[in-house]
């Protein structure tokens, strides 16, 4: 290891406002700002409005909402801002399966334009034409990335695109008359947990396959859980600790001898760019997480966009609309005859197609493959570098290349220190980076923590971050109890673990704030 101590921000410190809540701030009268007072002819049409509403939904008091004058507003947002931590702040490469990648600024100017910001979905689609251009070239690209003939823009994120996926699975089979007895989709532990959830939602029995001493099922698990009853495999490849099974193409020939149907989850394909294709791997469906891959931003949980990819069999499952062009003009199609229907309003997160869109054109097909081949180098870069740390170890598949992330284990460390992985998380925030991830449930890997570099970092970067890693790794061995009461110097202290598993000690509105204390106060 380096000896790079120059490297760490010792002295950090988050911001610490003490930032109450908002709406205990301002005061009753305080505006930010005071609307003309409404026009004698406005008011009858008001009048009329609201008499076609029924009394039962009118509101009988105002909502309760806080009173601010427009600095308090801005000065409350702002603060938080100070104490938060994320990818445009900080090295956020610890929030493994996220793919946190630099989003290029300019794609937001772009994103936010008039002509993005004020189109309505309601708009005819002869007036739609920029937007459906767009969305039909960046299908074109995805087809040419994935081998897929087909995308829907309309899940409004991964989870939604896997659901989609299952559901087409099911009306696929429904078709064939055969959707009682294919009840079951096949997934692995390593698949992200989506891969499981969905299906499970959707009606499927899932039979889940546990990882060999490699990181991945082995073939004959696999032909032991197909039966007449398979109507899919729906896994993730790489999976969730990084490791790439090479078995893939014969676990998808297997499963479609059997009659099933295969989707793959290509929620974070940064390893994969231009190097391994969906439909290449004996894939049916697949999907792409754009607010992962494909450069824009997570956006605090939304909005998001599954990227959602079909061979020409399964077109007519896909949700509507989908855009396609007749050779003049783009057209949004609606008459597909088994349709899964809408899974998401309208037309989806467009905005976030378009950030792609402008992200991909701006990388070039070369470009693509670069983002992969440099991912993959970052994330064995990093991995070399953990590797010697007291007390990390990487399970399954020792002294193997990982794609674009890695599981670790603090297992070791935990054993020697009782120093755990929820403790570590806590304490690399000392030093100017947000916890990491965990692990999906179960945890099989014991006191995991998942790393995904990606390829906006930098070796002085992937050093740094490394050396944070060195430097609580000897504390934990030298005093532990500083590790174990972090973090020191962020905006909040420890939360007692007790406080978050009790029910009672938590809420989650402001109204049941106000509800509890109420009672309290009977």
């Amino acid at each position: 290891m380096t000896s790079g101590a120059a490297l760490l921000r010792e002295n950090y410190h988050g911001a610490e406002w003490q930032e109450p809540i908002i709406m205990t701030l301002g005061r009753p009268g305080e505006r930010g700002v005071i609307p003309p007072a409404v026009e004698p002819e406005l008011e009858a049409e008001r009048a009329k409005a609201l008499a076609a509403i029924p009394e039962s939904l009118r509101r009988r008091t105002l909502p309760a909402l806080p009173e601010l004058s427009q600095p308090q507003v801005l000065r409350h947002y702002l603060r938080l801002t100070q104490e938060t931590l994320g990818t445009d702040v900080n090295i956020d490469l610890g929030l493994g399966t996220c793919t946190m990648k630099y989003s290029p600024k300019i794609n937001e100017v772009i994103a936010r334009s008039p002509k993005m910001g004020e189109l309505h979905p309601l708009q005819d689609e002869a007036t739609l034409q920029g937007i459906l251009e767009v969305v039909w070239r960046f299908s074109e690209i995805l087809r040419e990335v994935s081998g897929m003939d087909y995308f829907s823009f309309q899940p409004g994120g991964g989870s939604a695109a896997i659901f989609a996926n299952a559901s087409i699975i099911r009306a696929y089979h429904e078709r064939r008359g055969q959707a009682d007895q294919r009840n079951e989709i096949i997934t692995t532990a390593f698949s992200h947990p989506a891969d499981a959830a969905t299906p499970a939602t959707a009606g499927f029995k899932v039979i889940t396959l546990y990882p060999e001493q490699n990181g991945y099922p082995g073939l004959e698990a696999l032909r032991a859980a197909l039966s007449d009853h398979t109507a899919g495999m729906m896994t993730t490849n790489p999976e969730d600790t990084g490791i790439f099974n090479p078995l893939i193409r014969e676990f998808t020939d297997a499963v479609h001898a059997a009659g099933g149907v295969c989707s793959i989850d290509q929620a974070n394909a940064n390893g994969l760019l231009g190097i391994v294709r969906a439909r290449d791997l004996g894939f049916d469906l697949c999907h792409f997480n754009l607010h992962k891959t494909f450069g824009s931003p997570h956006g605090s949980e939304g909005p998001a966009c599954g990227a959602l990819g079909a061979r020409a069999e399964f077109r007519d499952y896909l949700p509507v609309p989908i855009v396609e062009h007749d050779g003049v003009k783009f057209r949004l199609v609606y008459d597909l005859s088994h349709s899964i229907g809408r899974v998401r309003g309208f037309l989806g997160n467009l905005q976030v197609v378009l950030r792609s869109y402008a992200w991909t054109m701006s990388m070039g097909a070369e470009g693509l493959k670069t983002v992969a081949e440099t991912a993959v180098l970052n994330n064995n870069y990093l991995a070399h570098k953990l590797a010697r740390i007291r007390g990390v170890s990487i399970p399954y598949a020792p002294g193997k290349f990982r794609l674009q992330e890695v599981r670790y284990s603090w297992e070791e460390l935990e054993r020697e220190t009782g120093v755990t992985t929820d403790d570590i998380a806590r304490r690399i925030v000392d030093y100017g980076v947000n916890n990491y991830f965990t692990s999906h449930a179960p945890m099989i890997v014991p006191q995991p923590f998942t790393l995904e570099p990606t390829e906006s970092y930098s070796k002085q970067e992937l050093d740094e971050y490394a050396e944070i890693f060195e430097r609580v790794s000897n504390e934990a061995y030298s005093t532990p109890e500083v590790v174990k009461s972090a973090p020191h110097r962020s905006s909040i202290a420890k939360i007692d673990p007790a406080i978050l598993h009790d029910p009672q000690s938590v809420v989650t509105t402001w109204r049941a704030w106000v509800q509890r204390n109420r009672k309290g106060q009977e």
